[in-house]
C-alpha cells in the first residue's frame, strides 16, 4: 500500500529527546514511518502505541512486542491508553491531516484530481460522507462550513449555487461539484479554491477539528511532567489550535492570572520548524507544514 516520506521525519521525532525505555504514542500512525524511526530509538523495554482511525493502516501494522496499533480515533487517547494500563507517557507525536495513501486512492474522494463519490470518511465506518453535507445541508450551514473551514470569501454565494443545483438532481461526485461551481473557479486560482473547497468539507466529515482539541486537551493529562508533544499541522486552522494550546492551554482568549500576575502555563513552547526547500523539493505535502513541541511543565 502506497504511503509517501513522513513529512518532517527526524524533527518531529528529535523533538520528543526519546528516552529508550520510555512510552510514545503516535496518533498518526498512516504509513507507519514515524513509528518505525521511533522504535528504532527505543530500547527493548521501551513502549510505543499507535492510532489511526483508518481500517486501510492496518496492513502497514509493525510486528514488534514494543509496538501496539489501535484503530480508533486519537480523540480517545486517555481512553485507550488506560484500557492498556498506562496512566502516563513520555512523548506524544501527531501528523495531522489527511495521509498520501488517502489522497492517491481516487475512491476515497479526499482528492480534487480524480473523479469519485463524495465520501472523504476518515473512519469508513462514519456516519456522515461529503455527500451527505452537499445534499442535505441547508444553505447557511453549507456557507458556515466554506467560510469557517474553508476560509473562502465566496461561502455564501458559493452555497447558494450548490442549493440550486442539487434541486434538479443530487450532486454525487468530485466532478460534478466541481463543474457546479466552475463560476468561482478562475483557471489561475483553480487548484487553490478547489483544495480550500475540498479541505471545508473534509473538516466538517471528520470533525477534525473537535478532534484535535479533545485530544490537545487530553495530551496535557497524559503527558508526564518534562514529557514532549511535537505535532505537524499542515493548514492555519489547525496550527492555530495548536500554538495557542501550547502557549497557554487555551483555544481562545488569554489565561487567567492569580492574584499576583501570575499565570500557570501547562508547557513550554519550543521555535517552530519548517521544511526545508530540498525536503519540499522532494515531497510536496511537505510544503505547508509546520511542527511545534511542547515541554509538559
Amino acid at each position: 500500500m502506497s504511503y509517501h516520506n513522513p513529512v518532517l521525519l527526524f524533527e518531529s521525532i528529535d523533538g520528543l529527546e526519546i528516552n529508550p525505555n520510555g512510552v510514545y504514542v503516535d496518533i498518526t500512525f498512516g504509513g507507519g514511518g514515524h513509528s518505525r524511526e521511533i522504535l528504532k530509538r527505543l530500547g527493548e523495554n521501551g513502549k510505543l502505541f499507535a492510532f489511526d482511525q483508518d481500517v486501510d493502516a492496518l496492513d502497514n501494522a509493525i510486528e514488534d512486542d514494543r509496538f501496539v496499533l489501535i484503530n480508533e480515533n486519537f480523540r480517545f487517547i486517555k481512553r485507550y491508553l488506560r484500557f492498556y494500563g498506562v496512566k502516563e507517557v513520555d512523548g506524544i507525536l501527531a501528523d495531522l491531516g489527511v495521509s498520501s495513501h488517502q489522497f492517491d486512492v481516487a475512491e476515497r474522494g479526499f482528492s480534487t484530481r480524480f473523479d469519485a463519490d463524495l465520501d472523504m470518511r476518515m473512519n469508513q465506518d462514519g456516519e456522515l460522507s461529503a455527500f451527505t453535507i452537499i445534499n442535505k445541508y441547508g444553505e447557511e450551514e453549507l456557507s458556515n462550513v466554506l467560510f469557517l473551514y474553508g476560509e473562502l470569501r465566496n461561502a455564501r454565494a458559493m452555497a447558494k449555487q450548490i442549493v440550486n443545483a442539487r434541486i434538479e438532481q443530487s450532486i454525487k461526485t468530485s466532478f460534478e461539484l466541481k463543474t457546479v461551481l466552475k463560476q468561482f473557479l478562475p483557471a489561475s486560482k483553480e487548484h487553490k479554491i478547489l483544495a480550500q473547497i475540498f479541505q471545508a468539507i473534509r473538516i466538517e466529515v471528520n470533525e477534525e477539528l473537535e478532534a484535535l482539541k479533545e485530544f490537545l486537551i487530553q495530551s496535557k493529562e497524559v503527558l508526564k511532567k518534562g514529557g514532549k508533544l511535537s505535532v505537524i499541522s499542515y493548514h492555519s486552522l489547525e496550527d492555530r489550535l495548536v500554538k495557542r494550546f501550547m502557549r497557554n492551554g487555551l483555544f481562545e482568549g488569554e489565561a487567567e492570572k492569580d492574584f499576583y500576575g501570575n499565570v500557570e502555563l501547562p508547557f513550554k513552547k519550543g521555535k517552530l520548524i519548517i521544511p526545508s526547500a530540498e525536503e519540499i523539493k522532494s515531497n510536496n505535502r511537505a510544503r505547508s507544514a509546520k511542527l511545534r513541541v511542547a515541554t509538559k511543565l
